[in-house]
């Protein structure tokens, strides 16, 4: 089983997605960090994060959507999150985690969302 996390970018619409494969834990936490952060200084304010190949999430994962997710609400931006599989899903929402974050079922309703005038 692989520990690292490999990171793919796209962009529709102007909307940058993050194709996320793999363990997203304490480790490879920073990886994707260091990703945003750089999407973030370059004045990206929508971001998608394909989690459909993200096998597991421990809580440095989830601690670093929220703060991204604050982070970009502050400046008027989104963090949408998609694709999620059932346990990775479970884990958010016992830890409740499901009222705070942006989670869709798929691309098509995360880009209708990230599109959507707030």
């Amino acid at each position: 089983m692989s520990i690292d996390l490999n990171i793919d970018v796209s962009e529709v619409e102007g909307i940058i997605i993050l194709h996320l494969d793999g363990r997203l834990d304490s480790q490879t936490s920073v990886k994707l960090e260091d990703r945003i952060s750089k999407l973030l200084n370059d004045s990206r304010s929508i971001l998608l994060l394909n989690f459909s190949k993200v096998s597991y999430l421990s809580s440095a994962g989830m601690r670093l959507l929220l703060a991204f997710n604050k982070k970009l609400q502050t400046i008027g931006g989104k963090l949408i999150i998609y694709g999620l599989n059932d346990d990775v899903l479970e884990i958010l929402k016992i830890s409740g985690f499901e009222k705070f974050l942006n989670i869709l079922d798929d691309e098509q309703c995360a880009l209708q969302f990230a599109l959507k005038k707030s």
